[in-house]
């Protein structure tokens, strides 16, 4: 296995692709050069030498600037790097768009096919509680169903819990209701219980009312303070709706029906020399046959914005991104917050150094298609292609926005590992393979292969693209087979 790589010709830095020792003589580019110091896994070293408050560059692009002179063979990190990132930036629109990538590739999926022409790729039955009160009814009920019925032919059987639906006002109550809504018509449930209590502010009534067009066979409410026995209702309507979904069966659509979403977590040194340019290959190809993919994490795009602001579509979709990452920007500072204080200890301890240095690698996942729209948090998506959505770099929250914006699945690269799932299956893909083999029951997908010399890209890609769809015919994520399934919804004012 190769040492370290240099990712752009244009960098000066080098990345360690294992533990190199101080001392050790290594050649890049046709020039031998002598490790000053102890280098880790996924972390830094200039291959130059770099004067104080000169950029360092990774990707091609400036990750911050030095914070003295640099030797060559020197560790760069935290300690001699610092963001170039300011608060609040303009922007200018600039058409830098090339021809975009060949669609209407043909191929097909096995999937369910719902009333409004939508597909799910889960035929799941789901309870959606509108406030967290009946949080422990919702489990009740679920209990006492699977002690009276199999549901060993049930491709799911969960309730999606938060402590939200009350004391809220303005926006989080909309926030709230809107993300609940879109959840309950996911196309991913073949039957939803939508379960209140009677007194919440999120009201079963106005639930119903801003709902929007709903499939009312398959879509059952329940106000527990209306009935006598509130398990005993809600077992009954399950068990309708579980009776239809017994009845659904897979059909064949088009491979661009998929709407997946685009995450990363926990990411490390690797993640963009990996993980993520895989996801952006296999975003690339979902889009050149027809298909939908869903970038988001806004903070992750900050030192990176402009990158996707060249590949927008119009000069439209271009004002929505500038006003999608500077109202980013205002919420953090309207809380008094560093903007740019973005990697955590984990992504420090695994090579990253700054945001810029985060963002470049976690917007490879977008791959290189123009940018068709920008979703608000809590809006669906309606168009094809490539879409950014608001939402912040919190991991479940993010997961719970990009399913309830209409992704079947959600692509989560990581070279850290975490164990948790969304409400839609949730696709775990590490950046490195020591991870994949300490963490099998937490990782689906290996990108760490690419850094053995046997395999590319293309193979690689190959390779995801026939697990994915795998997992969209029914093959079983691991979040999936831990039953790990939750759900976190987006807050930024009072509680009562």
């Amino acid at each position: 296995m190769k040492k370290y790589i240099k990712i752009n010709r244009k960098d000066n830095v080098g990345v360690a692709l294992c533990f190199i020792p101080e001392g050790e003589v290594i050649e890049i580019d046709g020039k031998k050069l002598k490790l000053k110091e102890d280098i880790k896994k996924g972390h830094k070293f200039a291959i130059e030498a770099i004067q104080l408050n000169q950029n360092i560059i990774k990707y091609g692009m400036p990750i911050g600037h030095s914070l003295k002179n640099l030797e060559v063979g020197e560790w760069i990190h935290t300690h001699n790097l610092k963001t170039n990132l300011n608060d609040l930036d303009k922007y200018s629109y600039e058409n830098m768009n090339k021809e975009d990538l060949k669609r209407n590739k043909s191929r097909k999926v096995r999937v369910y096919s719902r009333k409004n022409n939508k597909i799910g790729i889960r035929n799941e039955l789901w309870i959606v509680p509108t406030v967290g009160c009946v949080n422990g009814v919702g489990e009740k009920i679920i209990s006492e169903f699977k002690k009276r019925f199999d549901i060993s032919t049930l491709e799911g059987l969960n309730i999606f819990k938060h402590n939200y639906g009350c004391s809220q006002l303005g926006e989080d109550h909309i926030n709230t209701r809107t993300i609940l809504q879109n959840i309950v018509k996911h196309p991913n449930a073949g039957g939803v219980l939508v379960l209140g209590l009677g007194c919440e502010n999120n009201q079963i009534k106005e639930f119903k009312e801003t709902l929007g067009e709903y499939d009312s066979d398959r879509v059952k409410f329940l106000i527990a303070q209306d009935v006598e026995d509130e398990v005993e209702e809600g077992i009954n309507l399950l068990k309708g709706l579980y009776d239809k979904i017994l009845l659904d069966e897979r059909v064949e659509r088009e491979f661009g029906d998929l709407v997946i979403g685009l995450e990363c977590g926990g990411s490390d040194g690797f993640s963009g020399i990996t993980a993520n340019p895989l996801v952006g290959e296999f975003s690339d190809y979902l889009v050149e046959h027809n298909g939908t993919t869903i970038l988001t994490e806004v903070p992750e795009m900050f030192g990176a914005e402009t990158l996707l602001m060249q590949r927008c579509v119009t000069e439209d979709v271009f004002n929505k991104t500038v006003e999608m990452v500077n109202n980013f920007k205002k919420y953090f500072i309207s809380y008094d917050q560093c903007i740019y204080e973005n990697p955590s200890p984990g992504n420090k301890e695994g090579g990253i150094s700054s945001l810029e240095d985060k963002s470049l690698g976690c917007t490879q996942k977008s791959g290189v298609s123009k940018v068709q729209d920008v979703l608000k948090y809590g809006e669906i998506a309606k168009t094809k292609g490539l879409i950014l959505l608001e939402a912040p770099g919190n991991d479940l929250v993010a997961t719970t926005a990009l399913g309830a914006a209409g992704a079947h699945v959600v692509l989560f690269t990581t070279g850290r590992g975490t164990p948790y799932g969304g409400f839609v299956p949730t696709v775990k893909i590490s950046t490195n393979s020591e991870l994949a083999k300490k963490k099998p029951k937490w990782i689906d997908f290996d990108a760490g292969k690419l850094l053995n010399e046997d395999i590319d890209m293309k193979s690689l890609l190959d390779e995801f693209v026939e697990y994915i769809i795998d997992v969209v015919e029914g093959r079983e994520t691991n979040n999936e087979l831990n039953n790990f399934k939750e759900i976190a919804i987006f807050k930024n004012g009072v509680t009562l």
